[in-house]
């Protein structure tokens, strides 16, 4: 096996329990941080001065791409240079300032990636708006929720999302006087926002307001708000997280210092595919990364279907995906791999072992097995659009069997990352040829410091020899706080330490694995959040159940439950759709099962809620939650790690008879 090195370095103690806080851990940072954290560039300010640089830097080159569409198929990519973006961005500024929109202003942005989305952003930066994306994943409601509460005075909208803008209509009218149409506008759309008192407009109608307007730009500071993303909140309503210009470009310094350590520098020639959310942080700070060193951004046609070939047109160098894309990806290969005969099979299993085993003993993917790499994986690597050097999986975790085969297979970097809204984004990412490294979100980027805090509750202590705990975050990428909520920033924010919610457990070599949440809020395999104390209480309503626990997690895409009937109404459907047996026997039959999921699902249906917070599988315990098991609290409330622990094996049989019809 290699040498393992370490790749953080102590900064500070760890401390014993006061009657006020738990013990912490001691304080560390990235080994490349020994000299302190990276500064930005000089005269990088603000996320304006990160475009405006790029421009004078790289005029001529490639920026923003897209599929021209002949004949209703998709074509090669056409391109916008640095300087015709530049253009087309100072006439969008012009005209959201002859709207009466003034520096400190809200823009709320509505749709799909694509490059008209990148240039509302930037003229954001330039006159010192603060870009709102609005995006409905959040729940029912969260679009109108979003507009009024950042009082959002004008709105940039993918032109099939405006009927859904329209929905926010009366009560967003209080705030909104301007709406923007990336496409087409309809008369009776317009007609529509008339008569609400809103002006509307096509893209290029809009570009001709401040046509013959100059107006001067303000002088952007470091503190000043560039975005607010708005996250998932326990209590229901979305949370807008305060992102500044110094956040950002912190964490681009933080990024460009670790890729330059480990050899893997961006440079004006890289390519990246935008498909991921705009609206999320992620995203956005890697597209803000790459306009950074005047590198080119391709955008997707929006079917994920598509995706795969998209990716063969555009030749990316640079892939950032979540883990349900590259699960997919996997399970095409591993499909693609059992139809290709016993020989082909063979070759590549033998292939795989060898190629893995010498990664394992410390060397370089490129150099591990060139013949394996040329004779068998290249036909991945082709499929990849066959420059991939990197790709960087965030937002949940990536399972570590689907990791290791791309890593060995993919021909380029497999990296996993780590971080929140309020971090922005960048916070923990595992390197390139380190194969201790599987499974877990690597060590800190440099420009955080992290500590973990005991969860003794939950049985996690910082300060022991294997140290876990809540994982806790200082630095200057943090975010200036809750958007009008200062009680929820007070609660996250203590003595400067950012509070995550997630439990973590540091590695020998300085990597952290995200072992456990803290509160009762989880992400599914796709970057949903769930609340499922929130969940519980709507399919509680069902009248033939009496208890209900939901569980999902980051390794999977939907939620299973364990149901304790109601004894009386289970026994008299039972004897009516003839199924016989006490009450035990019900509870296992396939039919109770598939009754009990169609309440369920009726009432998630009338509640509105979204198809990630539906059940897909449930069992059914004919013995209540108790405390005699431990399952519950004196007070009733349910113990949710010994529920887990008590049901882990009904849990994982829920899961393979759910996964089965598709293997």
């Amino acid at each position: 096996m290699a040498e393992e090195k370490n790749y953080i370095i102590k900064v500070e103690e760890g401390k014993a329990a006061t009657d006020e806080r738990p013990s912490i851990g001691p304080v560390y940072r990235s080994s490349f941080a020994e000299n302190g954290f990276p500064a930005p560039i000089p005269g990088m300010e603000s996320c304006w001065d990160i475009f405006r640089m790029s421009v004078e830097k790289y005029p001529n080159h490639h920026m923003l791409g897209h599929r021209q569409i002949v004949d209703g198929k998709a074509g090669k990519y056409v391109w916008q240079t640095y300087k015709q973006v530049y253009d087309i961005v100072m006439k969008v500024g012009n005209s959201i300032r002859s709207c009466g929109v003034e520096e400190g202003g809200k823009c709320g942005i509505y749709g799909a990636n694509c490059p008209e989305w990148i240039m509302t952003m930037e003229a954001c930066n330039a006159h010192g708006l603060s870009c709102v994306p609005l995006y409905d994943t959040l729940g029912a409601g969260a679009v109108e929720f979003i507009i009024c509460h950042a009082e959002v005075s004008i709105a940039f909208v993918e032109e099939k999302k405006i009927a859904e803008l329209f929905k926010t209509f009366p009560n967003s009218t209080k705030y909104l006087r301007t709406i923007i149409s990336f496409g087409k506008v309809t008369p009776e759309q317009k007609a529509e926002a008339e008569k609400q008192g809103l002006a509307i407009f096509t893209w290029e109608e809009f570009l001709q307001l401040g046509e013959n307007k100059q107006y001067d730009l303000p002088i952007k500071k470091k503190t000043d708000i560039c975005t607010i993303m708005y996250t998932s909140g326990t209590t229901g309503d979305p949370k807008g997280v305060l992102i500044s210009n110094e956040s950002i470009i912190t964490l681009l310094a933080a990024v460009d210092c670790l890729l330059g350590r480990v050899n893997e520098e961006l440079t004006m020639n890289d390519v990246y595919i935008s498909y991921l959310p705009l609206a999320h942080i992620f995203d956005r700070v890697i597209e803000e990364l790459f306009i950074s060193h005047g590198a080119s951004i391709g955008f997707w046609r929006g079917d994920v279907k598509l995706l795969l070939e998209d990716i063969g047109e555009l030749k990316p160098s640079v892939f950032c995906a979540v883990p349900r894309v590259l699960d997919r990806i996997y399970s095409g290969l591993q499909q693609k791999i059992s139809e290709g005969g016993l020989l082909k099979k063979t070759l590549f299993n033998v292939a795989y072992s060898f190629k893995f085993y010498n990664m394992r003993n410390g060397s370089k993917h490129a150099e591990a097995s060139p013949f394996s790499d040329r004779i068998v994986f290249s036909q991945v690597k082709e499929r990849l659009g066959g420059n991939l050097r990197i790709i960087l999986s965030g937002a949940a975790p990536l399972s570590s069997h689907v990791e290791e085969f791309l890593r060995v297979v993919a021909c380029c970097h497999v990296m996993q990352g780590y971080g929140l809204t309020e971090t922005c984004a960048g916070t923990f990412v595992s390197l390139p040829h380190e194969l201790s490294m599987l499974g877990t979100v690597g060590p800190p980027v440099p420009n955080v410091d992290v500590r973990l805090e005991s969860v003794p509750e939950m049985g996690y202590d910082a300060l022991a020899s294997t140290p876990r705990g809540e994982i806790c975050l200082k630095g200057t990428t943090l975010f200036s706080g809750y958007f009008k909520r200062e009680d929820l920033t007070k609660e996250v924010m203590i003595d400067g330490w950012f509070h995550t919610g997630d439990i973590g457990e540091w590695q020998p070599n300085g990597s952290m694995k995200v072992i456990d949440r803290k509160k009762n809020i989880f992400k599914l395999s796709q970057g949903e959040y769930v609340a499922v104390e929130n969940l519980e209480n709507v399919y509680g309503c069902v009248s033939d159940i009496e208890s209900i626990w939901v569980y999902g997690n980051s390794f999977e895409s939907y939620l299973v439950a364990v149901v304790n009937p109601n004894k009386q109404a289970l026994e008299r459907w039972a004897a009516d759709n003839g199924v016989s047996g006490d009450f035990e026997t019900i509870c296992k039959d396939p039919k109770a099962k598939e009754y009990i999921l169609g309440e369920l699902t009726r009432t998630g249906k009338e509640k509105q809620l979204k198809g990630f917070e539906f059940i897909k599988a449930v069992h059914l315990d004919h013995v209540p939650f108790d405390m005699d098991r431990d399952l519950l609290t004196p007070t009733f409330k349910k113990k949710r790690p010994q529920l887990l622990k008590y049901y882990q094996s009904v849990i994982d049989d829920t899961y393979k008879s759910i996964n089965k019809p598709n293997a």
